[in-house]
């Protein structure tokens, strides 16, 4: 059932924002079957805050990385998708490690975008331009109706995105909403 409005502002969403089923209600995977939508997943738990100084993309060891049990998360994430017989038609993935392997450990494999690149060391101009190409592949995705994409990135990504944060490993599932605004349809709570 979707919030009032008052449950909206007290959640701390933005009043265009709903959400209106958790990953458990079958509504969800009806959801992801009609397609039209993104599936946005926060990296599944990487212990820290922030990478080390000097860290490389492309070089785990100089990162976070995903702990045993953020690995475990990952293939939930995956087994959920699996046991629903839902399938994505693209799997995209911040360039970080643990995003990839997140990725990787839930549906096999990922395309690594930097759009979805922590925005950390990034200049104010090209975060925004991110912004907009993600709201812009969001736009591209939900015309493709029977079929979805999963995104996986950094919290601060799906926040600046959707106004809301999500704990590591959970997501929202995302479709355009109005005047360019990003609408969540629900949470997705798997692991």
């Amino acid at each position: 059932m979707p919030l009032t409005r008052r449950q909206t502002l007290l959640a701390g969403l933005a009043p265009w924002q709903t959400v209106p089923a958790r990953s458990a209600d079958t509504g969800v995977a009806a959801l992801l079957r009609a397609g039209g939508a993104v599936a946005a997943f926060r990296h599944a738990l990487a212990p820290g805050t922030f990478d080390p100084p000097g860290f490389a993309l492309g070089i785990c060891a100089t990162q976070r990385n995903l702990s045993d049990e953020g690995r475990a998360q990952a293939r939930a994430i995956g087994a959920w998708f699996t046991a629903q017989g839902l399938r994505p038609s693209r799997v995209r993935s911040s360039p970080w490690c643990r995003c990839i392997d997140t990725a990787t450990l839930a549906f096999g494999s990922a395309q690594p975008w930097p759009a979805l690149g922590s925005p950390a060391g990034q200049s104010a101009g090209t975060h925004a331009a991110h912004l907009k190409e993600l709201r812009q592949a969001l736009a591209g995705a939900a015309r493709q109706r029977g079929s979805f994409e999963v995104w996986v990135t950094h919290m601060f990504v799906i926040a600046d995105l959707t106004g809301q944060n999500t704990d590591s490993g959970d997501g929202l599932l995302l479709a355009p909403g109005d005047g360019g605004r990003v609408k969540i349809l629900a949470q997705l709570e798997l692991r």
